[in-house]
């Protein structure tokens, strides 16, 4: 049975692949202030239309019919801010056109326009990427083209690197503002255990690092060259 552990308030996290050997693993987390446990089966997909939002510095055209002198290019602040005339100060950080339309209208409607119809139009939009850290060969961040999945994203940073630890793969994404952490057991996935999750624009993927073969590697590395087997107990765990 598949269980999703979701630590709620600002920062949730979901576990909904890792649950393969439950009994022969220590799943233990450490939970930060404002985390709670909640149930989920899979990380929520972010809405298709807000996957880009504004911040700083991004150009954009803005016009409301019937009102030129309000119309025209507007550039946010450094605090993803713009200055609006009637308005003020607007701050447009981190939402979508459609959501910054809706605010420049609320604003307008009644005092300085009667029914105000707003477009937002970004003057740029940069290509969606992910962004992959950790325990792969090429980290960074690359495109998202169509449908994506953890196990392609992977791949396109040149795979796993050779102490990652395959039970710790995590995927951040922000949903309405709430942010998420689901916890993956690659090997899992990989093994067709678990369906390979897709991966959306603006995720970001963190392959974790195992210190058991750090631990032992080393070991290996001042092993006598004379002796013929080492038996090893592994007194501190993963």
């Amino acid at each position: 049975m598949k269980r999703a552990m979701v630590f709620k308030s600002k920062f949730l996290i979901l576990s909904s692949a890792i649950v393969l050997a439950a009994c022969a693993t220590d799943r233990t987390y450490g939970e930060a202030p404002g985390i709670e446990v909640a149930e989920l089966e899979s990380l929520p997909a972010p809405r298709i239309e807000n996957l880009f939002v504004f911040g700083p510095q991004d150009a954009m055209e803005i016009e409301v019919v019937g009102a030129e002198r309000l119309s025209g290019t507007y550039l946010t602040d450094g605090q993803g801010r713009i200055s609006f005339p009637l308005l003020g100060l607007l701050d447009l950080e981190g939402l979508a056109p459609n959501e910054a339309a809706e605010l420049i209208a609320a604003r307008l409607r009644g005092s300085y326009v009667r029914d105000p119809q707003v477009r937002v139009i970004p003057s740029e939009i940069p290509p969606h990427t992910v962004s992959i850290g950790g325990q792969v060969d090429e980290p960074g961040e690359y495109p998202v083209l169509g449908r994506q999945s953890l196990l392609r994203v992977v791949n396109q940073a040149g795979g796993l690197a050779e102490y990652a630890k395959l039970d710790d793969v995590l995927i951040l994404r922000t949903v309405d503002g709430q942010r998420y952490i689901g916890v993956y057991n690659i090997e899992a996935i990989q093994r067709g255990n678990y369906e390979d999750p897709t991966v959306f624009p603006n995720d970001v993927i963190f392959v974790g690092d195992s210190p058991a073969r750090r631990r032992f590697d080393r070991i290996l590395s001042f092993a006598p060259l004379l002796s013929s087997s080492i038996i090893l107990i592994d007194r501190i765990g993963r």
